[in-house]
């Protein structure tokens, strides 16, 4: 058993802190909304902090999973960031979705504290956070990996090492690359399928047992054909992502001409009113 404290109790961090004291660890949470935290004790045990800085005080590791790079600096530091009570030889593990930008600039300035610094994106959606099934890409220090990665497990189907800082971040954007035109070729489909008269759900069935089959195709078709998207990864969520890919692509000289046609259609989606629904909403704009 470890010590851990959790920063960051949203839709994917409620139930992987969970796992974490399924498994037996001691767990201190933090969310700055205090009644989130409050539900989380009353469902799990373990205790609560007020701030950052007094959840990481005494931690072995320090995870967090919130929301932007802005969020993950405020998170770290000050004096009532995470940093500030952190001792030598602890860990930061860091479960957002960020620029690698922001991991490099957190993962040294861990260093100069003595502390290790894993950047460590999921994906798996919120039923990946849930039954504790999520791919980890992780970026970091071996030494630093290799103690976390034990920890991880509490909620991964697959960990793993892929670089130094901010490598988990850049495997990241690959993710969130492919499943942005995987999500706009089976939201084309289905549109086409609709307007041609054919039964969505019965042609899936035989496609996705072919070269067509993908994860989206399997666990979206359904709630996509009865128009159903209050649910999983927000739309908003993912232009942030999109957002970082693209402006990542630019700094690195990668071409991502998809991925910036798709990002505007979830801008159209926004528009629609459609910025918490799933991602797999694009399909709306092609019934309008």
């Amino acid at each position: 058993m470890v010590q851990i404290a959790f920063l960051g109790l949203g839709v994917m961090g409620y139930p992987m802190a969970g796992h974490l004291m399924a498994k037996g660890h001691g767990v201190t949470v933090y969310n700055r909304t205090i009644a989130k935290a409050d539900a989380w004790i009353l469902q799990h045990g373990g205790a609560k902090a007020l701030t950052p800085a007094d959840a990481a005080t005494g931690a072995d590791f320090v995870m967090a999973c919130v929301g932007n790079d802005d969020d993950l600096r405020s998170l770290c530091q000050g004096a009532d960031g995470a940093f500030a009570g952190m001792l030598p030889g602890a860990v930061f593990v860091d479960h957002t979705t960020v620029s690698a930008q922001v991991t490099r600039e957190l993962s040294a300035l861990a260093a100069t504290k003595g502390i290790g610094f894993v950047d460590a994106p999921v994906s798996g959606g919120q039923a990946g956070a849930e039954n504790g099934a999520l791919s980890i890409m992780c970026g970091g220090a071996e030494a630093d990996y290799a103690r976390a990665e034990p920890v991880m497990a509490a909620y991964a189907r697959i960990c793993r090492r892929l670089g130094e800082s901010g490598a988990g971040q850049l495997a990241k954007m690959m993710n969130q690359i492919c499943i942005a035109g995987l999500m706009q070729g089976l939201s084309e489909a289905l549109a086409f399928g609709e307007k041609a008269g054919l039964d969505g759900a019965a042609v899936v069935e035989v496609i996705s047992q072919g070269a067509a089959g993908s994860w989206q195709m399997a666990n979206r078709h359904k709630t996509m054909l009865a128009d159903k998207f209050d649910f999983g990864f927000a739309v908003d969520w993912m232009r942030k992502d999109l957002g970082i890919c693209l402006k990542t692509a630019d700094a690195i000289g990668a071409s991502l001409p998809v991925t910036a046609l798709v990002d505007q259609f979830y801008k159209d989606v926004q528009l629609m009113g459609g910025g918490r629904n799933d991602t797999s909403s694009l399909i709306r704009r092609l019934r309008k």
